[in-house]
């Protein structure tokens, strides 16, 4: 395990956050635990959105024993079924008039060409479709909270993956009823079937960030839509690929000499959530898409805010999502 090196400084210049609400995906482990623990200590209630596990039994536990004062919200969601989605925000929408921040931090990377049970790639439901449904029935709360107190968050984790697309290319086909016909299950570290479908998810994190950024400037929100990505990070990340022994010792020696750990990979996460100074439309993590460092500004590639991809992205997101998301 990479040792932390950043978080703890860091960490100390965070604002206090009292009274106000987050929703985090995928916080069983990794940045997502640790932008958990962070909100909540720094006097946040934290709304928690995973599938039922003992993971997620045994991650509320260590949550109230880091932080014994902290407020935990446990809500059941499988953002591999819409229907599951749709009965989280049901449950968020019946506590909550208005929420701060919204932290669609959960996601998958390399895992076999199947589909969900909505029949969409399961990457693509997982780390950008089921996150762009709960971004646009969830916005109303989050515009109330912007319009009361002058500032609200979405937060969508990226990584370097968004970067290495073939062709640098957002393909619509990644995002219609295609799960299990979409590249076939070969794994290399950075390339085959698996990989690719997981680096569209993640340059579809990044579209959708700045096509937020865009829609909510033009309406003169105080909603700010802000990117971020990890490094390569000390997460469990790697645990849903099927490698071999192979390329199971070849991650292990990468890992040690290349990754940072979970508390300084979520850093770019929790400058979106939290830091005064994060900016809507900015994604934030190592320089340079690097593996580690401090969480800075990465400027866009040309693809990345490029308003095709952007257009064609919310097209068939509504269209497989069922949501018209007008901002």
């Amino acid at each position: 395990m990479a040792r932390t090196k950043l978080y703890q400084e860091f960490n100390q210049g965070l604002p206090n956050v009292n009274g106000k609400v987050f929703i985090i995906t995928g916080t069983t482990s990794g940045t997502g635990y640790v932008a958990a623990r962070t909100a909540a200590e720094h006097g946040g209630e934290v709304v928690l959105l995973n599938r039922k596990s003992k993971r997620t039994e045994t991650m509320m536990r260590s949550l109230k024993e880091a932080v014994p004062k902290g407020k935990f919200v446990n809500v059941e969601c499988d953002l591999q079924s819409f229907d599951s989605v749709r009965k989280a925000i049901y449950e968020i929408k019946k506590k909550y008039d208005r929420i701060y921040c919204l932290a669609n931090n959960a996601g998958i990377m390399g895992t076999p060409d199947e589909a969900t049970v909505d029949g969409y790639d399961k990457q693509m439901q997982t780390n950008h479709l089921s996150h762009f449904l709960l971004t646009a029935e969830l916005f109303p709360l989050l515009e109330a909270e912007s319009q009361a107190n002058g500032d609200a968050r979405i937060v969508n984790q990226s990584s370097f993956g968004r970067l290495h697309t073939p062709n640098n290319k957002l393909e619509e086909r990644y995002f219609g009823k295609n799960g299990g016909n979409l590249g076939g299950n070969e794994l290399k570290i950075s390339s085959g079937g698996c990989m690719e479908r997981y680096m569209q998810t993640k340059l579809a994190n990044a579209v959708f960030t700045y096509g937020l950024a865009d829609k909510l400037k033009a309406r003169k929100s105080n909603v700010r839509a802000v990117g971020s990505h990890p490094g390569w990070s000390g997460t469990n990340l790697w645990s849903h690929m099927q490698l071999g022994f192979g390329l199971k010792v070849v991650m292990r020696v990468m890992s040690t000499f290349q990754s940072q750990s979970a508390e300084d990979g979520a850093m770019g996460l929790i400058t979106g959530m939290m830091a005064t100074d994060a900016k809507s439309g900015v994604l934030y993590g190592p320089k340079n898409s690097g593996n580690k460092g401090e969480a800075v500004p990465n400027p866009p590639e040309p693809f990345e805010n490029d308003h095709k991809n952007i257009k064609m992205l919310w097209r068939t997101s509504e269209k497989a999502t069922g949501v018209k998301f007008k901002i």
